[in-house]
Parts: C-alpha cells; sequence; structure tokens
C-alpha cells in the first residue's frame, strides 16, 4: 500500500510502519502499476506521418532489412509504422515520434573539457531531433574527439586505430537512448575530459542490481521503452538479451580500454578511460621515438613505395578515383561508379588497391566516416609521371 506524506515524500507501507522510499523505486511502482497501455511510449503525440523524417526512416528499414530483421518488402512508411505499432491513424505514438521525427522529445548535449574536471569547456552543443539522428552526432562528435594512432601492416597499408573502441561507444550511446526515462524531460549527454569519455543517459539503472550482474549474463533484460528498443533491435541497433554492457566490457577489454559504469542519483554513465597524465607522457616519448624510427623506415621504403605508386597513378580510373574523393571525401562507390559511369565491383578493385600501397585511407567508421588520399604523396608521383 502507498502513502504519500507531507512535502510529497513518498513512503511505503511495511508492518506497521511507514518507511521512506527512495523517489527512483516509488516512480518504478507507479509505472508497473499503470497499465502497459497508458505508457509514455503509447501515448498518441501531436506528431503525424507528415513529420517523419524521410531519409532517417528509410536508413532505418534498409539497415533493418539487410541484417534480415524485418523481411517484408513494403517500405511505405505508414504500412511499415503500422507494423511497428508505433502509429494510431495519421498521428504518431510517441515512441514512433521520438524515434523518427525531427521533435523536442529528445536533447542531446556534448561538451569538451580542458582538464579532468567539469571547469572550463573548450567546446559546448546542443542538439534536439530523432534518435537515431542524434546517436549519428554523438558518434561522430567522440569519434573526432578521440586520439587515433596508425600502424603500418603488410605491403604497407595503414590502420588507423582509435584509442577509445568504437564499437564499445557506440553501444553506449545507442543504449543511453534506448534505457533512458524518456518522460523526465532531461537530456542524453556526451562529455569528453581530458582523461576520460563519458556517456550519460537520464533514468536510473534497475534498483537492486549492479552492472556486474548484467555483465557477467546473470540477469534478464528489463526494458523501460519496449517500443523503442524493440525498433532498435530490428535494426540490430541494439540487441536484446541484457547483453549491451557485456559487448562493452568485451570490447574494452580487447583494446585494452579501462571502462566503468557508474550508477547515478539521476541517471547511468558509461566511463571510458583514455590516457592518464603519466600514460600521456610516456606515450608523448613512445611516439617522439615512434616517429625518428618512423622516418627511417619511410627512407628506407621510398624508392620502393615511388615505383609502385608510380605504377598505380598510371591506371587512368584510379586517378579519376581520387581526384572524385579529394573533392568530396565522403563520396560512396555507389556514387563514385554513377559519376565516372564504371561497374561498381570496378570501383571496390581499384579502391582496394589504391589502400593497398597506402594511397587511400578510412577515417572512422564505416558507416559515418571518410575517405582520404595520401595528397602529398599523390602530388608529388603525378609530377613524376
Amino acid at each position: 500500500m502507498l502513502s504519500v506524506y507531507s512535502y510529497n515524500v513518498p513512503r511505503i507501507r511495511v508492518a506497521d510502519e511507514d518507511l521512506v522510499m527512495d523517489q527512483d523505486v516509488y516512480d518504478d511502482l507507479i509505472r508497473e502499476r499503470s497499465n502497459v497501455d497508458n505508457s509514455w511510449e503509447r501515448k498518441v503525440s501531436k506528431y503525424t506521418i507528415a513529420d517523419v523524417d524521410e531519409e532517417v526512416f528509410l536508413d532505418y528499414l534498409k539497415r533493418a532489412k539487410e541484417v534480415g530483421r524485418i523481411d517484408f518488402d513494403d517500405s511505405d512508411i505508414r504500412n511499415v509504422l503500422t507494423k511497428l505499432e508505433l502509429i494510431e491513424g495519421d498521428y504518431m505514438l510517441n515512441a514512433g515520434a521520438a524515434l523518427f521525427c525531427d521533435t523536442g522529445m529528445n536533447e542531446l548535449q556534448m561538451a569538451k573539457f580542458a582538464s579532468n574536471e567539469r571547469l572550463t569547456f573548450t567546446d559546448i552543443r546542443r542538439f534536439t531531433g530523432s534518435i537515431f539522428a542524434l546517436i549519428k552526432k554523438a558518434e561522430q562528435y567522440v569519434i573526432d574527439a578521440m586520439d587515433w594512432r596508425v600502424e603500418i601492416g603488410n605491403e604497407f597499408t595503414r590502420k588507423e586505430i582509435p584509442e577509445i573502441p568504437v564499437d564499445a561507444l557506440r553501444e553506449a550511446i545507442v543504449n543511453s537512448f534506448g534505457h533512458k526515462l524518456m518522460e523526465s524531460g532531461e537530456s542524453n549527454e556526451v562529455v569528453v575530459f581530458k582523461n576520460r569519455i563519458e556517456v550519460y543517459n537520464p533514468g536510473s539503472f534497475p534498483e537492486g542490481l549492479s552492472p556486474k550482474a548484467f555483465i557477467d549474463g546473470k540477469e534478464r533484460p528489463i526494458r523501460r521503452n519496449p517500443l523503442i528498443t524493440r525498433t532498435l533491435y530490428y535494426s540490430k541497433d541494439m540487441e536484446s538479451f541484457a547483453t549491451g554492457l557485456r559487448r562493452i566490457q568485451t570490447k574494452c577489454d580487447e583494446a585494452g580500454c579501462r571502462v566503468d559504469f557508474e550508477k547515478q542519483i539521476y541517471g547511468f554513465a558509461v566511463v571510458f578511460y583514455r590516457k592518464d597524465e603519466a600514460g600521456i607522457a610516456e606515450d608523448s616519448r613512445s611516439k617522439h621515438q615512434n616517429n625518428k624510427e618512423g622516418d627511417v623506415l619511410n627512407d628506407v621504403l621510398s624508392d620502393v613505395l615511388s615505383d609502385v605508386l608510380r605504377d598505380v597513378l598510371n591506371d587512368v580510373l584510379i586517378v579519376k578515383i581520387a581526384d572524385e574523393i579529394i573533392k568530396q571525401r565522403n563520396i560512396t562507390q555507389s556514387e563514385l561508379s554513377r559519376r565516372l559511369d564504371i561497374p561498381i565491383a570496378t570501383v571496390q578493385r581499384k579502391m582496394k588497391k589504391m589502400t593497398e600501397v597506402g594511397l587511400l585511407l578510412r577515417i572512422g567508421s564505416k558507416r559515418d566516416g571518410y575517405w582520404e588520399i595520401e595528397k602529398a604523396r599523390y602530388s608529388k608521383c603525378k609530377e613524376n609521371l
């Protein structure tokens, strides 16, 4: 039995005592007591089909079909949203509006601080929009904020490696939207400090449970927003079975990156640690030494690379592809195929060759990254053709 005393402090009746109840426990009980059909997600919003961001919707549908979790051919917005149970008549349910409409329902705040404390910030941004659009913005923000190192592999290929695994960061970002307390009106946050990156969502962690229980696989999923998380599942942006924290931990362990999961008073944060100050100093010395070794390596390989690059740049199609990429870094292989009027298989084959000799680099993730031509090497070799 629930009873509310003065100052609206929630209390619970236990035997013959009235005990003060934690606010989050009280909120959870209220939600459980409410019929699921009256949950925030299922309430009809003021947004209609006309408010759906078609680009966001079509990108979602394409990905969901590619991973095989949506197998019907229909791409009509109304029909698809009806099947996803995100619409009622012409009006979006709150869940559908939050996912696909450019609304003020979701707010994302992002900032960079000059130190390890919330004192002096060097950048601060605030956005509203659909969940899918904000996920992209958050992911790109941390990709740009992180340090990346370059490894030279076989056949002189270069690989960009982030200080924090991008997959783990993206998992944390997606989960922060999927599990937030939507009706709170509070913002999701991505905060970059000198020594760490934090991904925060409003909405406390399930009472009486610890993140470790989910990492160890001992707990079943608890879905605060079942319609939203189900929709994210169909596109494989989010998995079910409460495996998100475990995947984050595994990815970070593999990369040698420390990660903490913090239950905070009003929300939950995933904290990815960067280099500490001692590590930065040591890393700086290592980079200096590596740069010296790299200069020697470049001197040794320069003649070989020049010959190989000249052979590559004698290929007219490769030169044309490089020129198009210099004009537009985020150009797709499909667009290159269209512009140059050549089969996409040819584009892929030529770009693979360019990557093998270090002329072409991929920066960032497959979906949101971009291509980059090693311009100095490219220009020098073109001059010598």
